[in-house]
């Protein structure tokens, strides 16, 4: 009986840890606003994959649902910002080293 019990909550433990650890990986791809150019359709898991550390992106805004909207209109964001000197930094770099990289062009990430 308490190998069945212990079985049971190491079961349960590992079941919660998998659901925390999939609820922290967020969206598997988002729609970011993106003004004029039309909006984004971001695919946040392949860039969780590639890059390993959420921080390299989210040291600018916080993890949570509408973070970039929300620091851009209370001014902790400017417009742009995060595409400018995150997204197509990271992307020019990937292209110059010869790695894999994502869209260096503003059209290849807005859709109208």
């Amino acid at each position: 009986m308490h190998n069945r019990i212990v079985s049971f909550c190491l079961v349960l433990l590992i079941l919660s840890t998998a659901i925390v650890f999939a609820h922290s990986q967020g969206k598997k791809e988002t729609i970011l606003h993106g003004g004029k150019m039309g909006n984004i359709t971001f695919p946040h898991h392949m860039h969780q994959g590639i890059i390993k550390d959420c921080m390299v992106c989210h040291v600018d805004f916080p993890k949570e649902p509408g973070a970039l909207q929300t620091s851009k209109k209370a001014g902790i964001l400017k417009k742009k910002q995060v595409m400018n000197k995150t997204c197509l930094k990271c992307h020019r770099d990937r292209k110059k080293a010869g790695e894999a990289y994502g869209p260096v062009k503003c059209s290849g990430c807005h859709v109208k």
